[in-house]
């Protein structure tokens, strides 16, 4: 494989001089924060995995603490598990790369290091106030599939779900902060945007331009652009954002009503939870949610596959404008699935469970297929490459998803819903492997081609442990989704506890392959920590000289900054 410092794709493109002593910039700094709480989340979430995987064996868990078999912290813990995985971990190392990756690609400064900063904090501490609302007042909504309202103060506590609300509003002010300092890095009119005007930024960050150009070619017409304003991995980012931010108001929405309730709830008011029609509010939860799965997951993801396929071969993306017209077409995909959340619910109108529940839910396949497929066909034709773990990690993202998003497209038939729904299946076949495998094994890829550039080429303590890290990871997330998901077919349902062992012999199975991602969580950070040092590990969150310090290109052959 020719690596990505020979092709000249990672340089150091720190503008001016604003460096601590370290040698690392401001912008180097809060990149290297949020990767570093994104990871400790995920060790987390990861023990609150092992921990609910032991207590479903029944009579074997005898060994743990007797109040983790208890249902109100049981379901508390699996209340936040997704809010400390998917916010506190995902979001955090996922916009972390991007406030880094942006500026990169448009070879022009972030707009503004402040407000990364204030992202990963927001992030962090709204993360940690949920996290804290279940396990000290049991604030565990989850297992109602958010409804009936979870502001009754028969069923939840009202300071519980106060801090649970802010903790999460939180998150969603950190995510709108992310969304603003993207949009403003990418519109700003300087660098090779200096002469584009807001139309053409527009066409091409929601891939028109790729659209065009399929249907000039079809037309014999020369192409309508030659060069497009965005390159796609930013076309990606441009797109996805638009996902997230819808997400980031409706969760917020729904926040705001429940801390309306629980406030009302405080002052002595009898409140009616059903008064909001639950439809309705299921209709508009599971909407806004679903954009997490198409905007962070789907269109984010296949972004990362076109940026990396092309940074490890140094080839350009094999068919790009399909790409890039791919992209606009999952904006109208992503916005009209949700209904494949409510296939169980007989009042939901059954035109709605099947245009949006299973024919618009199948197009997934096509449209990530595509993806894959492309990702595919660029690494082949560079071939030969030599395996590296940038390269194993891509392509184990790819089988992440390659198994994780047919799993869901089974699912969302009203048939095989029948069987499949509410059980472990749709947890751990789906979004389990979708999540653990797909997604952060693209991360991962990721992590370690920014690494030279975000650590200024600090050298890696193991290239074994990171091996080590691989093979445990992969074999472990997908042995503990493919035997968690084959208790669902057994009939093991999620959001529930059961005591006496009743599917054991899956979830012994399912603890032992999650304790295998557990310890190759264990070994990458015992292997970050050795490759920065503890007194590095401090100074990531000592204050940076310069809070505005801009990130970009002056010239092509910028020089690397030294330490």
């Amino acid at each position: 494989m020719q690596t990505v410092e020979n092709k000249g794709f990672v340089r150091q493109l720190i503008h001016g001089t604003n460096f601590d002593a370290d040698g690392l910039s401001a912008l180097q700094k809060v990149t290297l924060r949020a990767v570093v709480m994104s990871f400790l989340f995920f060790g987390l979430v990861a023990i609150e995995g092992m921990i609910m995987r032991i207590v479903q064996t029944g009579p074997t868990n005898s060994f743990l603490p007797k109040m983790f078999g208890v249902p109100d912290h049981y379901f508390s813990i699996m209340t936040v598990h997704p809010i400390v995985g998917i916010f506190g971990s995902t979001y955090q190392l996922v916009f972390a790369a991007f406030m880094f990756l942006v500026p990169y690609l448009t070879k022009k400064p972030l707009y503004s290091v402040k407000l990364a900063n204030f992202v990963w904090l927001c992030i962090t501490i709204g993360t940690a106030l949920a996290w804290f609302a279940g396990f000290i007042w049991h604030y565990a909504p989850l297992y109602t599939l958010y409804w009936p309202l979870p502001a009754d103060v028969e069923q939840f506590s009202i300071v519980g779900g106060f801090v649970f609300v802010v903790g999460v509003a939180l998150i969603m002010i950190g995510t709108l902060g992310f969304i603003y300092n993207i949009y403003a890095t990418i519109f700003a009119r300087t660098g090779i945007h200096a002469n584009k005007t807001t139309k053409e930024l527009l066409i091409s960050g929601f891939g028109i331009d790729g659209l065009m150009n399929l249907i000039h070619k079809l037309l014999g017409k020369k192409p309508y652009s030659k060069e497009p304003a965005l390159s796609l991995p930013v076309v990606a980012i441009f797109r996805g954002t638009v996902d997230t931010f819808l997400d980031a108001l409706v969760i917020l929405g729904a926040g705001i009503l429940v801390l309306i309730y629980l406030i009302a709830f405080s002052g002595g008011a009898d409140w009616n939870v059903h008064a909001v029609d639950s439809l309705l509010y299921k209709n508009f939860f599971w909407w806004g949610l679903d954009l997490v799965a198409d905007g962070l997951v789907l269109i984010y993801v296949a972004g990362s596959w076109y940026l990396l396929a092309t940074l490890i071969t140094g080839q350009k993306l094999f068919m790009e404008n399909v790409a890039r017209a791919a992209l606009l077409l999952e904006l109208f995909v992503s916005w009209m699935v949700w209904s494949h959340h409510l296939l169980a619910d007989q009042p939901q109108p059954e035109m709605m469970k099947l245009v949006s529940g299973e024919m618009v839910t199948a197009f997934e396949l096509l449209t990530q297929g595509l993806a894959l497929f492309i990702t595919l066909v660029t690494l082949w034709k560079a071939r030969p490459l030599k395996m590296s773990p940038e390269l194993a990690y891509l392509l184990g993202g790819l089988v992440g998803f390659g198994l994780a998003v047919p799993a869901g497209i089974i699912q969302a038939d009203m048939g095989l819903n029948r069987v499949l729904h509410n059980t472990q299946w749709i947890s751990f076949a789906h979004f389990h492997i979708a999540l653990i495998v797909g997604l952060y094994m693209t991360l991962y890829s990721a992590l370690y081609v920014l690494w030279p550039l975000v650590t200024n080429n600090t050298k890696l303590f193991s290239k074994k442990l990171t091996w080590a890290h691989f093979w445990l990871y992969l074999i472990g997330g997908v042995g503990m989704g493919a035997f968690a998901g084959m208790a669902g077919l057994d009939g093991m349902l999620r959001r529930h506890l059961y005591v006496n062992g009743e599917f054991s012999g899956w979830m012994i199975l399912a603890a032992i392959f999650g304790s295998m991602v557990l310890i190759a969580w264990f070994l990458f950070l015992y292997n970050i920590v050795m490759s920065v040092g503890l007194k590095g590990l401090v100074g990531i969150f000592m204050p940076a000289k310069n809070d505005v310090a801009g990130y970009g290109i002056e010239e092509e052959t910028a020089a690397p900054a030294k330490a």
